[in-house]
């Protein structure tokens, strides 16, 4: 039976890869990337250039046994943080060794159910200097909706990450768990973002998605996974990476990337795989939109509300 889904999740694949090559969404990067990819730039030139990369997509959320139009947004930046605290250094220049350049990733998803909205968010603070500090230190996910709100936060903390989780569901919340030896799920975007050839392949123990494990509401707990890279069947531009929950959640993603430094996130599917291992119909997916290097942190005036546009939002 593994040989038969292993067999069927080749063939999705290789099936998103035609429709995502249909529908544009493996075209060439929106403003300030498309000059980037004209000449050599270096991981300097781009992440410490003062901006960040901000790319929205084309959302398709499951929920509810519907797909809802929506809108993701992934916006990476270099930032200074305490590896003591975990927190954004106020003075980086005062901190000392306690100080660590990280990738920020802060991961947006907006989308209606019926008549009332979803605002999620995932923030991942993932180290530059792996050697020095080879796991994401922190991850946190909140939830919004009318009917309340949820909040997980995950600290590594002695080799093992340590989890808070807070909620309007009596049964979830206010609760800790500790979590050893195994990889967050949320850490694979930055991974690609700074060095895809450190991606876990082959089988390994992984922490499903804080999206994920909100919106389904599973225990805390670590699964095994296959992860496959392989190139894009149609464009050999373009690197797959896809994490395969079987058998513990019968679940894949997938996450296709430009092959070529920075590495940007051209789009992702969530799939669940039913027990008798067809697939369900709903699947939830994003498809890149536009995309800007901007100090996004000085345009909060009204006159800068036309960048929104720009990213394809509010249109």
């Amino acid at each position: 039976m593994k040989r038969n889904f292993l067999r069927l999740l080749v063939g999705l694949m290789a099936a998103l890869c035609v429709l995502a090559g249909l529908t544009g969404g493996c075209g060439p990067g929106g403003n300030g990337t498309d000059a980037a990819r004209d000449r050599p730039v270096t991981f300097g030139d781009y992440w410490y250039q003062g901006k960040a990369e901000i790319t929205s997509y084309n959302l398709k959320q499951a929920r509810y046994g519907e797909l809802h139009d929506g809108d993701a947004v992934l916006i990476f930046v270099t930032e200074d943080f305490s590896a003591r605290k975990q927190v954004k250094l106020d003075r980086p220049e005062d901190a000392g060794d306690d100080a660590v350049k990280v990738l920020k990733l802060n991961a947006m998803r907006e989308f209606n159910t019926g008549v009332y909205p979803y605002t999620v968010m995932t923030s991942a603070f993932s180290p530059v200097d792996r050697d020095r500090h080879p796991r994401t230190l922190k991850v946190t996910t909140s939830v919004q909706e009318w009917c309340g709100h949820a909040f997980v936060q995950m600290n590594l903390q002695d080799d093992r990450y340590r989890v808070h989780q807070y909620s309007y569901f009596e049964s979830e919340g206010d609760r800790v768990a500790e979590l050893e030896n195994a990889i967050p799920e949320d850490e694979i975007w930055t991974t690609i973002r700074l060095n895809p050839d450190a991606l876990p392949t082959g089988e390994v123990s992984m922490i499903p998605g804080t999206v994920y494990q909100r919106f389904d509401h599973t225990a805390w707990r670590t699964v095994k996974a296959t992860a496959i890279l392989m190139p894009d069947v149609r464009e050999p531009e373009i690197m797959v990476y896809n994490l395969v929950y079987y058998p513990d959640l019968n679940r894949t993603l997938t996450i296709r990337f430009r092959r070529d430094f920075p590495h940007e996130i051209e789009s992702w599917e969530e799939v669940e795989i039913a027990a008798d291992g067809t697939t369900k119909e709903l699947v939830t997916t994003a498809v890149r939109n536009k995309r800007l290097m901007l100090d996004y942190w000085t345009k909060n005036s009204v006159m800068d509300v036309g960048l929104r546009a720009e990213l394809g939002l509010d249109e």
